[in-house]
């Protein structure tokens, strides 16, 4: 487990049961509580603390502090047990903690049934590459990933996707089919991404739908989102009205939206929403 390792230690257990708890402040009390002979404080490439590790009953326990700052109470118990710093790059453990609750994912959760077209690789990827290109390794956010067709996509095309979506059943197909690497997958309410993410150059959503009078007001959320953590979005859905929404909806947030058909896919992917800053 890359976690264990960066931390020199053979096991690591996070108190924070799952990605989604990253955020929460209570976990650091409860870490500062715990009984413990040895620590380690991680620290990023700018000596910001990223996680706080201590040792007690022969195990390992740590908090991160990807998402949250450490109280002064955790730095003194650090200090208290006369801990060891150790230090990383951000990115790197980020992937780590990723890769950790994935693998959690990955092991506990049933995969959701698989039900992926296989022509809608093909069709994706033409898609993507006509518009942006290939990646040459950058970054891209994959929002709503669902079981990952989109990271799949995006990762042939030479990016490197960052995956996101709250069923854990289709994370954990995703998973299985390998279409989601567990360093770049995050099990999130995506209507507060950005507590967790930060922005990026481009992201997509990959058929974001049903949009209807009921699920409106959640998808208008969750595509704020979007257009607040990227500078460019790819945006499909399987209708012209939802296509136009989406339009308003990025031009109320100062986005150019350009929608295109797409009529290679008569069903999920038909209508592109293409938006930019400015």
């Amino acid at each position: 487990m890359r976690a264990a390792n960066i931390l020199g230690v053979e096991a690591l257990r996070f108190i924070e049961p799952s990605f989604a708890d990253l955020t929460e402040s209570d976990f650091t009390v409860l870490l500062t509580q715990l009984p413990a002979d040895q620590a380690r404080l991680l620290i990023e490439e700018h000596e910001d603390p990223l996680a706080l590790a201590f040792h007690g009953q022969d195990a390992w326990t740590a908090g991160t502090f990807l998402c949250r700052r450490p109280t002064a109470a955790a730095i003194e118990r650090f200090e208290e047990v006369n801990g060891e710093i150790y230090q990383e790059d951000r990115a790197v453990w980020a992937a780590a903690v990723r890769e950790y609750y994935s693998l959690q994912i990955a092991q506990q959760v049933t995969p959701a049934v698989g039900d992926l077209n296989p022509d809608r690789l093909s069709i994706l990827n033409d898609l993507i590459a006509g518009i942006w290109g290939n990646g040459d390794g950058g970054e891209c956010l994959d929002f709503c990933c669902g079981s990952g067709v989109g990271s799949q996509v995006l990762r042939t095309l030479g990016y490197s996707p960052l995956s996101c979506d709250n069923d854990a059943a289709l994370l954990s197909l995703g998973l299985s089919t390998k279409r989601l690497m567990p360093d770049e997958t995050m099990c999130i309410d995506a209507t507060i991404a950005s507590r967790y993410i930060d922005p990026l150059p481009r992201g997509v959503g990959i058929m974001m739908g049903d949009i209807n009078t009921f699920t409106q007001d959640l998808w208008q959320q969750l595509a704020a989102e979007l257009f607040a953590l990227t500078d460019e979005t790819l945006i499909t859905v399987g209708k012209r009205s939802e296509a136009d929404l989406i339009r308003t909806w990025g031009e109320v947030m100062d986005r150019t939206v350009e929608v295109r058909e797409n009529p290679k896919d008569p069903t999920y992917d038909r209508w592109v929403c293409i938006a930019r800053k400015g």
